[in-house]
């Protein structure tokens, strides 16, 4: 009797030395999961939700036991549903860095990159701003997950047509300064008296003048003069000096 017990009665009720294979459930909906799983003998039960942009909403997007193992009929498979509605999280602060950086950031955040949009400005790809359904987005700003953000970086050529300030009665150290930061160009040089040996000499033409449109990189022509042969305080003796 006790040899027919463990020998014959407990594999009968228990199904000793059957089982069957978990089916691998990630990505099927949760509307079909109990047809998949009534076929097989086998059970669910929703665990928890979950969010991934890869599939859609109610699908199955973790399991376990995982599939492929080894169970006994009836067990109950434990699943993770992906959610309706994304959650939100804080907008990250993109315009710290390249256009390579914030790439990596939105990956980092589930975050989608949109159009990448250039301007003038004379870093390249450096990200300038960040625009979320068209519009300008603050760090901090609570989005969906999955959301697409717009990218505005720089051209890595400044402005490329720009009106050129007044030199006019500037020293002509400050004039080559000021030509240098703006992307521009000393041309022609043209003296008026000993002004290249004078420790301090004075603009009193430019061509193209003040308001022309200049181009990154355009040579511009400076008229200057002693500083001690006119009065730099009065723009008339300026204009007499041309």
């Amino acid at each position: 009797m006790i040899l027919a017990f463990f020998y014959i009665y407990l594999p009968t009720t228990t199904n000793h030395g059957e089982s069957l294979t978990v089916p691998d459930l990630v990505g099927i909906s949760v509307t079909d999961l109990d047809q998949v799983l009534l076929e097989r003998n086998l059970r669910f039960e929703i665990s928890d939700s979950v969010y991934s942009n890869k599939y859609p909403p109610l699908t199955i997007l973790q399991q376990f036991p995982k599939p492929g193992a080894k169970v006994k009929e009836n067990r109950k498979i434990y699943v993770s549903v992906n959610r309706v509605e994304p959650p939100n999280i804080s907008m990250p602060d993109l315009t710290v860095g390249s256009l390579k950086n914030a790439e990596a950031v939105l990956t980092s955040f589930e975050l989608k990159r949109g159009k990448i949009l250039y301007k003038p400005d004379l870093a390249f790809n450096r990200v300038l701003e960040q625009r979320y359904n068209g519009k300008n987005i603050e760090m901090g700003t609570k989005i969906p997950k999955g959301a697409v953000i717009d990218l505005v970086v720089g051209d890595g050529l400044g402005r490329k047509i720009f009106s050129i300030g007044n030199m006019v009665g500037m020293d002509f150290d400050d004039a080559q300064t000021y030509l240098r930061g703006t992307g521009l160009r000393i041309g022609i040089v043209i003296n008026s008296g000993d002004s290249t040996t004078l420790p301090i000499s004075v603009v009193t033409r430019q061509e193209p003048p003040e308001g022309g449109n200049v181009r990154i990189g355009q040579r511009i022509d400076l008229w200057i003069t002693p500083s001690d042969s006119i009065n730099v305080s009065d723009p008339a003796e300026i204009i007499k000096s041309d």
